[in-house]
């Protein structure tokens, strides 16, 4: 982008080198644009110096402002634009107006999860190739390059499609994926990089170093186990982060920075499953001395500057986390001063901005346009008909065929292989509703309707409950509700989320019937739990088809992640669900539609 007349008298001056360094094995300088800028130096060495850091995070394979299950631009109610194509224009915004030797740029993780696109270079055509096909290189990778990224944390949607896969994209980057607390299972040693260290080129003046310290999320352990038990382990970000920050200063960094797959409000999705706080960015800031600044993902919120002081200095810690799919980028503005040869920093401000205020740019346009056709093209591959229109706009408060499409899925793959003896049992189904917005049309029936009311990468589990265990199962799940007590009208926009039980916390289930009576506290909800008409037993055992996420201990439901194994597969659910309308030709709500549930207060029914 071409630099502005306001701003190019400062670009001049501050662009004396270009490029902000490299990682530890040393820094490279351009001789060219030293001896071009030579005449610019300062007679004498500069007392003080400034430079910025950018951010990412959860770009989960945003590439463009694009929604491939609406098969549009993507549209929410605030306007916001997604893709790492318009984050890449106030990227080189920033490095015009700052000079290219003063922006560093760094990612928090989640990056190659989330979109059709990632699916496709995942499962459709794999970045891991086969033994007759080398396989492509990923988008992100490939975009990511070109926006010179100088290191990004691991998410932990980097493992949902396995270690080889995530190991490819590595291969494919040109810049370090950071993970401090991601260990070899049997060493218990870095199994990636766990910091790289960069310098800022100060002419005439020490370069300024800094240590960029990666951490991932411990949930890592329950939320791909089948991915990584054995292979890999996830320690706390506190305990990495008190081994590695003091590891940098003592290399010299003068500015330590961290990037956090890991929120900052010191809560866990997870309960006591793991002995590891799940957001604990907030924690890492306050209890670890010798950092300065925090980028924060992982929980998809904007918080555009935060600051924690740290308990042992007294220090402020600034912390940021940008919003998700490339709508925010986060600048990092730190002023350092040079005291006795080294350098201190002065200053450290935060602010998020909108890439709505921007276009896409050329460049990436350009690298990945033909990879996004591709994916355009496969998502609108008919695999059937539908015989009705199917919502998911009330599932959230009501039992509506579309679910039951997701349960009969589960329910029926599952059944396939069980054993003799578990054969016997009662087979039921728990999903959640990902998907306000999904929709399956009537009429023809494309790949992207599917995908888009079955979003997540899950693969399928059966797992034994007792009914009591099933009970306490769907009184958790009730706590997504808000008290409303009898008398009072119910309104669904503030129904939901109570306890900051997000839709893909709450489950349903099919196979059984039952109803949560929200007049009721939280706990006593559950009423009515029947199977074949008849009240289910505290005894009884049941096979409960679900998605490996909540199986191994995702959203911290009781009793699921150390019930017994009855069934479990690789295949991934969303994938099952569009094998069923490919095999049926047709998807008849008659097939599975059955309504058993609802919500009562105190025992009349709300809708």
């Amino acid at each position: 982008m071409p630099v502005s007349p306001l701003n190019r008298r400062a670009f001049l001056q501050k662009s004396a080198v270009t490029g902000a360094a490299v990682a530890a094995a040393g820094a490279v300088g351009t001789g060219s644009a030293e001896a071009a800028d030579a005449g610019h130096r300062p007679q004498k060495a500069p007392r003080t110096w400034s430079f910025s850091i950018l951010g990412t995070t959860d770009l989960h394979s945003h590439v463009f402002d694009w929604d491939y299950y609406t098969d549009a631009t993507y549209k929410d109610s605030k306007g916001n634009s997604v893709g790492v194509a318009r984050v890449a224009t106030l990227i080189k915004q920033q490095r015009a107006a700052k000079g290219e030797d003063r922006v560093l740029l760094v990612d928090a993780g989640d990056i190659i999860q989330g979109t059709s696109l990632a699916y496709y270079y995942a499962r459709v055509d794999p970045i891991t190739g086969s033994d007759s096909h080398k396989g492509p290189k990923h988008p992100m990778a490939i975009a990511m390059n070109a926006m010179r990224y100088d290191a990004a944390a691991l998410g932990n949607h980097e493992f949902n499609y396995g270690i080889e896969t995530l190991r490819k994209f590595e291969k494919q980057c040109h810049f370090p994926l950071l993970g401090a607390n991601a260990l070899d299972a049997k060493t218990l040693r870095p199994a990636f990089p766990p910091y790289a260290v960069k310098r800022v080129r100060v002419p005439g003046a020490p370069d300024i170093k800094v240590g960029i310290l990666g951490l991932t999320n411990p949930g890592i352990a329950l939320w791909d186990k089948d991915n990584v038990a054995g292979k890999m382990a996830f320690t706390g970000l506190v305990e990495q982060a008190k081994k590695y920050v003091p590891r940098l200063r003592a290399l010299g960094c003068d500015v330590v920075f961290l990037t956090d797959h890991s929120g900052l409000d010191g809560s866990s999705s997870y309960g006591n499953e793991l002995p590891y706080v799940e957001n604990a960015s907030n924690l890492v800031a306050e209890q670890v001395p010798g950092i300065d600044a925090i980028l924060v993902g992982h929980t998809h919120t904007e918080v555009s500057s935060y600051t924690v002081t740290n308990t042992e200095t007294g220090k402020a810690v600034v912390l940021s986390e940008p919003y998700c799919y490339g709508m925010r980028l986060t600048v990092f503005d730190f002023e350092l001063e040079l005291v006795h040869g080294q350098w201190k920093v002065t200053s450290t401000k935060a602010q998020t901005l909108n890439s709505n205020t921007v276009e896409e740019d050329a460049e990436i346009t350009e690298l990945l346009k033909a990879d996004h056709d591709l994916v355009v093209k496969y998502v609108n591959t008919p695999v059937g008909t539908c015989t009705a229109d199917l919502s998911a706009a009330e599932a959230c408060w009501k039992d509506v065929p579309v679910m039951d499409f997701i349960h009969q899925v589960q329910m029926a793959t599952v059944a396939t292989g069980l054993s003799a003896a578990d054969a016997a049992l009662p087979l039921i189904s728990v999903a959640a509703p990902f998907s306000r917005t999904a929709d399956i049309p009537q009429g023809d029936v494309t790949i992207r309707d599917v995908a888009g009311l079955y979003i997540y990468d899950n693969t399928l589990y059966g797992k034994k409950l007792t009914g009591a265990q099933l009970k306490d199962y769907l009184e958790y799940a009730a706590k997504y509700y808000h008290q409303v007590p009898s008398g009072t009208k119910v309104d669904t926009a503030t129904l939901t989320n109570a306890n900051n039980f997000w839709d893909y916390m709450y489950d349903t289930a099919a196979g059984v019937s039952y109803d949560i009576d929200i007049a009721q506290a939280e706990g006593s909800r559950i009423k009515n739990l029947t199977y074949n008409g008849a009240a289910v037993t505290p005894d009884q055992v049941f096979v409960v088809a679900v998605n490996n996420y909540r199986a191994n201990g995702g959203s911290g439901y009781p009793h699921i992640a150390s019930a017994d194994i009855a069934y479990s597969s690789t295949n991934e659910i969303r994938q099952l669900m569009i094998d069923y309308v490919t095999s049926k030709g047709t998807l008849d709500p008659a097939d599975f539609a059955a309504a058993n549930w609802k919500l009562t207060q105190d025992g009349t029914a709300v809708f």
